[in-house]
């Protein structure tokens, strides 16, 4: 008797960087279905796709230097890209120009909008945190400057619902700070130093990577709900809305895996691209993960593979 075969997952490939890409981040959901996604990459060219498709939209040129990070308001009316050039810039995202850009003294690792997108807050190498008011006359300079840091910061996040900035790197140490005073208020320490970190799609749980490890912090009491590890080196990990499942992808080999939240047990093991992974994120409607790699690509893969979504037909005969 003929057996029903399971559908590949084949991923969709956006071309376009040269050079690794190191970040990405989705939008919400807007009104009419849609979401985009942001890179950024080595090459010093951030850009913007449709979250869907992957369809590329716009390229933000202005940078001297590789970019670190990049993120985008919550309307999706700006974003904020930090670059090895010494300089966060804040760009508009309908005519790609340059709206704002913020010297500093190093190179800058991490950059997050403030929940209503007036502010930004950015970190990297000098080991201290700033926030910039957009709305201010005068911008040569932050509103604020916060040190506490001793090593260099890769990771910034202002999660908006309750108004508190986490930043982490390579103190082992993921830091709470209250952005009106911008005094740190708690911390989360770790066994080594932080690859990654984000907060979930519902802003319930803060991911954090270190060596082969993956936490999964609760977002509002800074507790440890659950600690996975793996038999590799994690680069960077995302949680799946609905809590389910996390992607994660490593930094020494070229698989993408899926696990599942409640055990930890490896679910799905995938390879497509040519070098390691440095970024994933699921989409916010859960439907897709994007991956990013040091072979200058980001793919796009489906939680279910054989659903019709975006470009897949359901038939699992995409051409890639």
């Amino acid at each position: 008797m003929a057996m029903a075969s399971t559908p590949r997952a084949i991923p969709l490939t956006c071309s376009g960087h040269t050079r690794p890409v190191v970040d990405l981040q989705f939008s919400r959901v807007m009104s009419d279905g849609s979401y985009y996604m942001i890179s950024a990459c080595k090459d010093g060219n951030p850009m913007l796709r449709d979250g869907q498709t992957g369809d590329w939209i716009g390229t933000f040129i202005g940078h001297k230097g590789a970019v670190w990070s990049a993120r985008m308001s919550a309307d999706v009316t700006k974003a904020v890209t930090a670059s090895a050039d010494f300089t966060a810039k804040v760009w508009d995202t309908y005519t790609g120009d340059v709206l704002h850009s913020f010297s500093h003294q190093h190179i800058v690792r991490g950059c997050d909008f403030s929940g209503d997108g007036s502010r930004i807050v950015t970190g990297g190498m000098e080991k201290k945190l700033r926030i910039f008011d957009l709305n201010r006359d005068d911008l040569n300079g932050p509103l604020l400057t916060a040190e506490g840091h001793t090593s260099v910061i890769r990771n910034v996040v202002w999660d908006g619902a309750r108004n508190m900035i986490l930043s982490s790197g390579d103190d082992m140490e993921i830091r709470v700070w209250d952005p009106r005073s911008f005094n740190q208020v708690h911390s989360c320490k770790m066994d080594g130093p932080i690859a990654s970190m984000e907060l979930s799609a519902d802003g319930q749980y803060i991911t954090s990577t270190t060596g082969k490890s993956v936490y999964f912090w609760d977002a509002q009491t800074y507790t440890l709900r659950k600690q996975i590890k793996t038999e590799y080196d994690v680069s960077a990990v995302s949680l799946h809305p609905n809590h389910t499942r996390f992607v994660a992808g490593g930094s020494s080999d070229l698989w993408v895996r899926i696990y599942d939240f409640e055990s930890g047990r490896e679910l799905e093991v995938y390879k497509g691209h040519h070098g390691p992974v440095h970024t994933v994120s699921y989409s916010p409607d859960g439907e897709l993960y994007a991956t990013g790699s040091e072979d200058g690509t980001i793919r796009l893969w489906q939680t279910t593979p054989g659903k019709k979504y975006g470009l897949w037909q359901g038939d699992g005969n995409e051409d890639c």
